[in-house]
């Protein structure tokens, strides 16, 4: 099948695996980089939930965390009838030591079709948000979120 293939990308982030850990558990850091509001319990269960563009709602829950290396997030969205359920796909984010920063290696899986080129793009457009983020640089304003709607 088209798609069955998961989703890898790699970055390499100029800040240690703790700080860049951090940008996907504490809300106000996790705002810097993608959504306009998210409720984060950063604990295996917890929930985690995104509202990246006023438009989507992300929804799934925190399934492993081992810091500063590793998280594992169940993902899909609130919508009812949307093509991927709450919770129905995993990410799978390492944090690696690596040249005085952090090898941010993303895993995202059980997307198909159009689902499957919507996230790859989206991963690819967040990942450089969290990588000028966590760099201490400024990423501008997100261009496919509605700031009339941010919300914190």
């Amino acid at each position: 099948m088209a798609g069955a293939e998961p989703i890898v990308r790699e970055v390499w982030i100029d800040a240690a695996p703790d700080e860049v850990f951090r940008y996907f558990t504490q809300k106000d850091l996790y705002l810097r980089w993608m959504g306009l509001a998210a409720e984060l319990d950063p604990r295996p269960g917890g929930v985690f939930r995104v509202d990246p563009n006023g438009r989507d709602e992300i929804v799934g829950e925190f399934v492993e965390l081992v810091p500063p290396r590793r998280l594992v997030l169940s993902w899909g969205y609130a919508a009812p009838g949307h093509p991927l359920p709450r919770g129905s796909t995993r990410v799978e984010i390492e944090l690696l030591p690596h040249d005085g920063g952090t090898l941010l290696r993303l895993v995202h899986r059980g997307l198909a079709g159009e689902q499957h080129e919507r996230h790859g793009f989206g991963w690819t457009h967040y990942l450089a948000r969290l990588q000028a983020v966590a760099a201490g640089r400024d990423p501008g304003p997100d261009p496919y979120a509605s700031p009339a709607i941010r919300h914190g």
